[in-house]
């Protein structure tokens, strides 16, 4: 895995920031390319490296996500793909060590990765569909869940199956996008009072 970071290119770190993600919050989350496909990953030859790692940093499994603006199904692909088998867990577990009483719940990596760099602990689910009962155990603890589903029906079935889970989830109302496109195109403050709250320095 650290040599798929090792191959993050500057086209991949462009394609981060246009997605506001920081070249620190990159190497933090330990993202990177698929430049010397390793046994098996040759068909994600160019592609985004999502390590999923355990509370010490260590890479359980990877996700690959293609960054061509293309239709993915015209290329007999995905936009994301995980390996065959790798069982379906939780992104950015370290999170849940980390934050206090509160933490953010994303249907997507990216998106967990924005709110992080602006000092939400998030955690990630890979789909709207792929809530599961072990993901409950993992979040009891918390007195408030914030959940960001997508602003449209996978995402609305997302959030209704987590707060049901979940007696102390509540869904934030995205109404421009998802997390990403919300803070790209209405900035950090906004993003903070869709949960109440106010951006901390240096956001503010």
């Amino acid at each position: 895995m650290s040599s798929y970071q090792a191959q993050l290119t500057a086209d991949a770190a462009g394609y981060l920031l246009a997605r506001g993600i920081s070249r620190e919050a990159a190497v933090t989350h330990r993202l990177g390319v698929v430049g010397n496909p390793l046994p098996g990953h040759n068909r994600y030859a160019g592609w985004l490296v999502i390590p999923y790692l355990d509370s010490e940093g260590q890479a359980l499994q990877l996700r690959f996500r293609c960054m061509q603006d293309h239709d993915h199904r015209a290329g007999f692909h995905g936009k994301y793909a995980t390996i065959k088998n790798d069982p379906v867990r939780m992104f950015n577990v370290g999170a849940i060590f980390q934050a206090e009483s509160e933490i953010h719940v994303c249907e997507g990596e990216l998106d967990a990765i924005i709110l992080n760099m602006l000092g939400l602990h998030a955690v990630a689910i890979p789909g709207a569909e792929l809530w599961r009962p072990h993901h409950r155990r993992m979040l009891a603890g918390f007195n408030r869940i914030w959940v960001w589903g997508d602003p449209d029906d996978a995402g609305a079935d997302f959030t209704n199956k987590v707060t049901r889970s979940l007696r102390q989830a509540k869904g934030v109302r995205l109404s421009l996008g998802d997390v990403t496109d919300t803070y790209l195109q209405a900035g950090v403050d906004d993003l903070f009072a869709l949960v109440g709250k106010e951006a901390p320095a240096p956001w503010n």
